[in-house]
């Protein structure tokens, strides 16, 4: 069921987003001069598939990041603030359910496609970004 969240996504507006960044707050490593870029940037992501691979590509204006993996199957992702990650991505129902974890901490990324519109929640402590 993977292939709804196929094809291209632009973000029309967020909820909370600087929010949940300043949950994410738990290494000195974390790039904090990139914080304002995120919170105005309007991404473009590409969902595709490949030799049973899912592709998620995200596209701004001041960096770009991919993942490549396959569904129900741990892997090392690093991402976009440079946090190292063990990730599983997986379908439950209608939603893609991508989970991080590092250090003892957790966050989940969770898609739903909703009148044709990608809708993504961002999850962490008792913060949802929208």
């Amino acid at each position: 069921m993977v292939e709804t969240f196929l094809g291209t996504w632009e973000l029309e507006h967020s909820e909370n987003f600087e929010e949940y960044l300043g949950q994410l707050v738990v290494s000195p490593s974390l790039d904090h001069a990139v914080w304002p870029l995120a919170i105005l940037a309007k991404p473009i992501i590409w969902i595709s598939t490949h030799e049973g691979k899912v592709n998620i590509k995200t596209e701004r204006s001041f960096k770009n990041f991919e993942i490549s993996f396959k569904l129900g199957e741990e892997f090392d992702e690093t991402t976009m603030d440079n946090r190292k990650v063990k990730t599983i991505i997986t379908l439950d129902g209608d939603s893609l359910v991508h989970v991080q974890k590092w250090l003892g901490e957790e966050t989940t990324i969770k898609r739903q496609i909703v009148n044709g519109k990608m809708v993504v929640k961002h999850t962490r402590n008792n913060t949802v970004s929208t």
